[in-house]
């Protein structure tokens, strides 16, 4: 068999393994999403939980669109369904990109896959249970006098996504910072020398991404900067353990 045909092959094998991981993780997906669906009701609830404390006695959140109330409650359960599923799509794609590592990088996706996992979690509920109350108290207090405060469940919908992503993506700073260390894109001296640029820069993100008020900036600057530093602290603990150049062969 010539080269070109074993390259061939080679390269339809992985194709073939890349539609079975897909299908296993959308599988993955499309069961949790089943499972959640008869008490999408109930988690759409316990999402407009911290709008609905804020809201007056007697008020209610509003559907503008005649078919929100259906597929919303649809939405926030698929959403959930990716936060369960989450392990399993995160397994298919270690496994699959897992052949073609080295040892030592075989031993460090693992626990940066759970890492990854656990910190987007993490910022999400820091969101839900700390961002969420703090954002629309101050909403609630700068509302004119005169005027219904009454949030329409889609908005409310989209505000709640983009800022799940928001601190999801803040709480994966450490992943970052640990990943370009290890594959050589920046020393860890240099991330300590260009501290203040990031403190700043941090500010600047949370300014775009959050409501346009102090305290919900600070609260996404401050986790920001925060695991930046813990982000430096393990990578400077992970060069000092470094492994050795005899684990640095393919299995």
């Amino acid at each position: 068999m010539s080269d070109n045909e074993q390259g061939s092959d080679s390269f339809l094998s992985h194709l073939f393994e890349l539609r079975d991981r897909l299908l296993r993780a959308i599988l993955a997906l499309v069961v949790a999403f089943i499972c959640l669906l008869p008490w999408s009701k109930d988690i759409y609830h316990w999402l407009a939980q911290p709008m609905l404390a804020q809201l007056p006695a007697g008020v209610a959140m509003i559907a503008t669109e005649v078919t929100s109330p259906f597929f919303i409650p649809v939405k926030v359960t698929l959403l959930a369904a990716v936060v369960l599923a989450l392990p399993v799509v995160l397994y298919q794609v270690w496994a699959f990109v897992a052949p073609g590592l080295y040892a030592h990088e075989k031993k460090l996706v693992g626990p940066l896959v759970f890492a990854s996992t656990a910190l987007f979690l993490c910022g999400m509920a820091f969101a839900y249970y700390l961002v969420f109350p703090v954002v629309f108290g101050v909403m609630k207090t700068f509302t004119p006098e005169g005027v219904a405060w009454m949030p329409d469940i889609a908005a409310y919908f989209g505000f709640v996504v983009n800022m799940f992503l928001a601190f999801g993506v803040t709480f994966e700073v450490p992943i970052a910072v640990i990943l370009c260390v290890k594959v050589g894109i920046v020393s860890v001296a240099k991330l300590r020398q260009i501290r203040p640029y990031v403190i700043v820069g941090s500010f600047v993100v949370a300014a775009v991404v959050t409501p346009p008020d102090v305290l919900s900036q600070v609260l996404l600057a401050l986790p920001l900067c925060v695991l930046y530093e813990a982000g430096i602290l393990v990578a400077a603990l992970m060069t000092r353990n470094s492994t050795p150049e005899s684990d640095y062969q393919k299995e």
